[in-house]
């Protein structure tokens, strides 16, 4: 039978004080020794004939070793003084990076042919070698200038100067910020943002442009000038500067989970919400909520359902803690690495269980706590997800155990300007890999974007690869007969 977590919450109330007057009154008579340091608890005794399991009610070792794994992870965490600098009061600060001592450059893999994935931590750790970066501290220093081409009202009001470099306490903050378009003949980078139009000026040879995104392919230009990048700045992993809507970083990568300290299901009685403006999104994301509405509650707030509440409003977003249990974190499109804060603001801030779609499930498995969310591709069809959803709403274990995640980390601030300005202080010789000969290729090339689902397509996908594997090869003998065999 099905213990609670409410059940064992009270259970845990009713033998606490048993425990302690079984330890007053046979602490000297049993071989009772505290728990070793593993996640599992090992309460055996090496110099008894019996373990310690036997020793003590069942109810009360399964209790102890809850509680004890809670209080290993929490041990093992690294404290806040040993956290980097880029976590909330972390205080480690990078050094100069090593120097490979043949060729002189760093080892550190900072560019997208240098290593896969987003490469973030070892950017926000990137430090120059000490004889490529200048003395900080000297007013003389000359600076990196940065030229933002959009104005400052694009990047919230960004002030020029070295300032924000200072003020974020960034590692390298020999850089510095211009919102004047006149500056573009000695700026080092020169950033677009959102959409591009080239400037018409003679382009030093060493200048660098960078194309910033925060929308996907489906909501952004296609570019005449292909070629014209050395850098970009988009959501997706593979850019130069991964700017993502947040950022998942675990305390320990070897703690994952921590037993829950709530039941994250008390008091919630409704199922599923979901808070929308767009009904044309082209993934179909409104049919397919639509779909599973018919075999569980879902309640749609917003221009594209039945029930009203403001955009954004704080009390909408308090319902997800306090009366549903899984919210639909629906992207308006499927593209790769493509997660937005309808996932990581609305899901993951709140104490709900996110339903997802946008990205594949790969990326959000990159991206995301262990076991944090339910991709909708991991069933055959709307009525097999609200089989699924259904279970967990009645199993409260089972629902917790979607909540482990929390205190082993937290969504870190990226420091976008930091890594650049340590970027732009790199000598390494990037050879063809320096710029985008086609940026609409890398941006919007086959299979970055779909309409339908990512478990469809790669499935068609797979069928097609498949065909062409079995395809007879047709030999450059018998191309020219059938070539010379036609009217």
């Amino acid at each position: 039978m099905r213990v609670s977590f409410k059940r064992f919450l009270s259970l845990a109330g009713a033998t606490a004080g048993f425990f302690v007057l079984l330890l007053n009154i046979h602490i000297r008579h049993t071989s009772y020794l505290p728990i070793s340091d593993n996640l599992q608890g090992d309460y055996g005794d090496s110099n008894s004939s019996q373990p310690a399991s036997h020793q003590l009610p069942l109810d009360i070792i399964n209790l102890r070793n809850l509680s004890e794994q809670y209080t290993y992870g929490l041990k093992n965490l690294p404290k806040l003084e040993d956290r980097p600098w880029y976590m909330r009061k972390g205080k480690v600060r990078p050094v100069s990076c090593v120097v490979d001592p043949s060729t002189g450059w760093r080892d550190a893999s900072l560019f997208p042919e240098e290593a896969e994935g987003d490469r973030m931590l070892n950017q926000l750790l990137y430090v120059p070698p000490a004889k490529l970066l200048p003395n900080q501290e000297s007013p003389d220093t000359p600076l990196k200038k940065i030229l933002l081409w959009n104005g400052a009202s694009a990047w919230g009001n960004t002030k020029p100067g070295r300032g924000l470099f200072m003020k974020l306490k960034c590692p390298v903050s020999t850089c510095a910020i211009s919102t004047k378009r006149n500056d573009i003949k000695n700026a080092d980078l020169v950033i677009f943002k959102d959409r591009f139009v080239p400037p018409r000026y003679d382009r030093p040879a060493n200048q660098l442009w960078m194309m910033y995104m925060l929308e996907c392919p489906m909501h952004t230009q296609f570019f005449k000038q292909k070629d014209v990048f050395n850098w970009t700045a988009t959501y997706r992993s593979d850019s130069t500067l991964v700017a993502p809507y947040s950022r998942w970083e675990y305390y320990d990568e070897n703690i994952k989970v921590l037993p829950v300290k709530k039941n994250f299901a008390e008091k919630k009685k409704k199922k599923v919400a979901w808070f929308v403006s767009n009904c044309n999104a082209k993934n179909n994301r409104l049919e397919y909520a639509q779909a599973l509405s018919k075999f569980i509650q879902v309640d749609i707030f917003g221009k594209c359902g039945t029930l009203k509440c403001p955009r954004n409003s704080q009390e909408c977003l308090d319902l997800l803690d306090s009366d549903y249990k899984f919210y639909l974190a629906f992207e308006n499109s499927n593209c790769k690495d493509y997660i937005t804060e309808k996932f990581f603001v609305n899901g993951l801030g709140h104490d709900v269980i996110p339903i997802v779609m946008g990205a594949r499930l790969e990326d959000y498995e990159r991206s995301a706590p262990k076991k944090s969310f339910i991709h909708v591709d991991n069933f055959n069809s709307p009525s097999q997800l609200a089989k699924y959803l259904k279970k967990l709403d009645e199993n409260d274990d089972l629902y917790n155990e979607y909540f482990q995640w929390k205190d082993t980390g937290e969504m870190i601030d990226t420091k976008f300007f930091c890594r650049m300005c340590s970027l732009l202080h790199d000598n390494k010789d990037r050879g063809l890999s320096g710029h985008y000969s086609d940026i609409n290729e890398w941006w919007r090339g086959k299979g970055t974007c779909i309409k339908g689902s990512w478990r469809a397509y790669h499935k068609a996908l797979a069928h097609e690869r498949a065909k062409e594997r079995n395809k007879p090869t047709v030999t450059k003998k018998e191309k020219n007969m059938e070539s010379s065999s036609e009217p």
